[in-house]
């Protein structure tokens, strides 16, 4: 018979946690004799604690003033883009004060989910909250788009609000929401304007007009795993396979910011670990706690860009065999990245998601595990306009119609073909046509072409591969030997940049 357990949830505020804060709270999980805490889509901590340690567990952490939910997640976490700030995007005005400033005006407990969201980024989802606040191109002003409750309806407020009211908005909005919740709440046809007026009847703000439409950004997922050289410092990224970080594991990396000054950890929407601001002469420190824990921090790029629901095995098992299928097969995912929905509106981010059918027939066993495959209209997971590519798939041919849906993808991205050349120029050109090798880092595929060099590392444009005496991967840091070349006509580099 197996023990009972209670789950815990932590909210990390912007996914932003001080390296003493983190400690105490693993402190008291260790007292409480967990050993593994996770990461949520909502870049809060979740953990599981045996019953007979709950009470105790739920004093310690009052005692330390931090706010835990056990079986519930009546107040979300509010969501932010922070990890990104300097690591993989930078921005003339919304900077880590600005983040800061408007996560310490939230004087109330959010039961909506709140994103705060660089408008250039795409490594935190932009509609995944119920009030998106995505930044404009005008100083310490944002969009609002209201995504009604249990359901995928934006609305975009009417004009841009200032960075010191979102915490004001988010609760006038809140509010009216709540008390009328035959209105917004799980109603596909909420009406955004309505609410407009009722939030605007109750309370004035500091606004700009709405002159520019929001333009999203073309989604790339960053690498976000490893040691990542920026500026003079390093940045180290954490993943977990199986989604667990040992709490032993987390104390430690806890305790050695606190020895080398660094005073905060980012959590990320991919359920992993960030840690800015490293001094290149601390990396041997850093790299005595990877060993001593047997953490391995090069995953192939096309595991680490999948989502999945929280405390959810099932989802992470087919996880688990879709990505090992796309390994095999050698499945191209650049620019995509997959949800798995074992639920129902569970809200997450995905150009390409695998829904469960929650059919009766399905229910009652009447027929295998059947799944929908859909995708957003242009392949942007930060649309939320879904079509149907294939219903009542067996989960044995998951793997090869999203192999299918992939190839689609890539054929619609497609660049079109490049005019004949004239025949006066065509023998000029034949020598540029000719195979010149690119070589791949073996561990995280990125390539050097020598016909751009490596500016950051000091290598010029047009130095050949083989010239090179030494060099390093400039997103892994792998050695020279780590390097294949990958034959690829010039011409065709040039069509498809």
């Amino acid at each position: 018979m197996s023990t009972p357990t209670h789950t815990v949830k932590i909210n990390l505020p912007g996914g932003i946690v001080p390296a003493g804060d983190l400690l105490t709270i693993l402190e008291a999980a260790e007292a409480a004799e967990v050993e593994h805490i996770q990461f949520g889509n909502r870049q809060q901590l979740l953990f599981t604690v045996a019953a007979a340690q709950r009470r105790a567990l739920v004093q310690a952490l009052a005692q330390a003033n931090i706010l835990c939910e056990v079986d519930a997640d009546v107040h979300p976490n509010i969501s932010s883009s922070y990890v990104v700030e300097d690591v993989f995007h930078n921005t003339t005005w919304l900077r880590e004060g600005v983040y800061k400033d408007i996560l310490d005006l939230f004087d109330f407990h959010p039961r909506l989910k709140i994103n705060l969201i660089d408008h250039n980024q795409t490594f935190v989802p932009f509609f995944t909250g119920n009030l998106n606040f995505i930044s404009s191109d005008t100083s310490n002003y944002w969009y609002c788009y209201v995504r009604f409750p249990k359901t995928n309806v934006l609305y975009c407020w009417p004009a841009l609000v200032y960075s010191e009211d979102i915490p004001g908005l988010s609760s006038a909005v809140e509010r009216v929401i709540y008390a009328n919740k035959e209105l917004f709440f799980d109603q596909p046809a909420a009406n955004g304007a309505l609410l407009h007026s009722l939030v605007s009847a109750s309370q004035t703000f500091v606004l700009q007009p709405l002159t520019t439409p929001l333009a999203l950004p073309t989604f790339t997922l960053p690498y976000y795993e490893g040691f990542n050289r920026y500026g003079s410092k390093l940045w180290l990224g954490i993943y977990r396979r199986d989604e667990q970080f040992s709490v032993a594991f987390l104390k430690d990396i806890c305790q050695l910011c606190l020895q080398t000054r660094l005073g905060q950890l980012c959590t990320t929407p991919w359920k992993s670990l960030i840690i800015k601001g490293i001094d290149l002469a601390d990396r041997p420190l850093w790299d005595v706690v990877l060993r001593r824990h047997r953490i391995n921090v090069r995953h192939a790029a096309n595991e680490l860009n999948w989502q999945v629901e929280d405390h959810c095995a099932h989802g992470l098992a087919l996880k688990h065999e879709l990505v090992r299928y796309f390994n095999e097969e050698d499945i191209r995912t650049y620019q995509l990245c997959f949800a798995i929905k074992t639920q129902p509106k569970t809200g997450l981010f995905g150009s390409i998601v695998v829904r469960r059918h929650f059919d009766n027939l399905t229910q009652t066993g009447l027929h295998a595990e059947q799944y929908e495959i859909l995708h957003t209209h242009d392949f942007n997971p930060n649309n939320k306009d879904f079509i149907s590519f294939r219903k009542k798939v067996n989960r044995d041919n998951l793997p090869w119609y999203l192999a299918q849906l992939c190839d689609y993808f890539y054929e619609l991205q497609s660049a079109p073909a490049l005019p004949p050349l004239p025949e006066e120029t065509a023998t000029a050109t034949a020598a540029s046509t000719t195979t010149a090798p690119l070589y791949q880092c073996q561990r995280c595929l990125t390539v050097y072409d020598e016909v751009y060099g490596d500016e950051i590392q000091g290598v010029a444009p047009g130095t050949p591969f083989i010239s090179l005496a030494t060099y390093c991967c400039p997103t892994c840091e792998a050695s020279l030997e780590q390097f294949v070349a990958v034959p690829t006509p010039k011409s065709q580099r040039l069509a498809t940049a």
